[in-house]
């Protein structure tokens, strides 16, 4: 099955997220300079996994052109599916891992044994405003991969291990449009860490120039 996010981006895609950038600057969210910015960024993309970095700080009313990278996989013929929906991730003796667009909803269960899991959310569509992730690993590791956008409440317990929220390698942006993730469940001899980082490619954009 081909990654949603490696899909070829049409030129009406371009022109949809330059509407999307063009209005974010007309109520004040961009400046003209991250204008620019972003319009040059947008208009050279070639994938949808390149207009989401471009979009990922603005409120998901106004990202009509993201939600359509991120819930839809183009066919062949034309026609569109749904991203992908995973309500569990089970590892024994191996690994799982979640990430790219996929779909989320009100909780998700994972549960690792002498294993590890990835569960990555920066691109994930949520069909909730909360979302639960019932995380439970004995010997084994969960990781749990949220953006700056993504408002995080770890309540788990970690017994003869650890089940936490690291250090944020990029900064929280929450607003009234976040989503919350909410992770519950225990941590024998295992650990399950809660991870904020920058969004998938952020990493390699450079400043574009003037």
């Amino acid at each position: 099955m081909t990654d949603p996010e490696q899909i070829r981006i049409s030129d009406a895609d371009r022109h949809r997220v330059s509407e999307v950038l063009r209005e974010a600057a007309g109520e004040g969210r961009l400046d003209l300079e991250e204008l620019d910015e972003r319009l040059e960024a947008a208009y050279a993309a070639k994938v949808y996994a390149d207009l989401v970095p471009i979009l990922a700080d603005l409120p998901w009313a106004h990202l009509p052109a993201v939600a359509d990278a991120q819930q839809s996989l183009a066919r062949s013929d034309g026609t569109t599916a749904p991203a992908r929906r995973i309500d569990s991730s089970i590892a024994i003796m191996g690994g799982s891992t979640r990430k790219g667009v996929w779909e989320v909803g009100a909780k998700h269960t994972a549960f690792a044994m002498w294993a590890g899991i990835d569960i990555d959310l920066r691109q994930a569509v949520f069909t909730e405003r909360e979302t639960v992730i019932y995380a439970n690993a004995i010997w084994a590791g969960i990781d749990v991969i949220v953006n700056a956008h993504t408002n995080v409440i770890v309540e788990g317990v970690g017994i003869m291990g650890a089940f936490d929220q690291a250090r944020d390698q990029v900064e929280a942006q929450i607003g009234p449009d976040s989503p919350t993730v909410r992770v519950k469940g225990v941590a024998l001899m295992a650990g399950v860490t809660v991870k904020r980082r920058k969004m998938p490619g952020e990493e390699r954009r450079r400043r574009l120039p003037r």
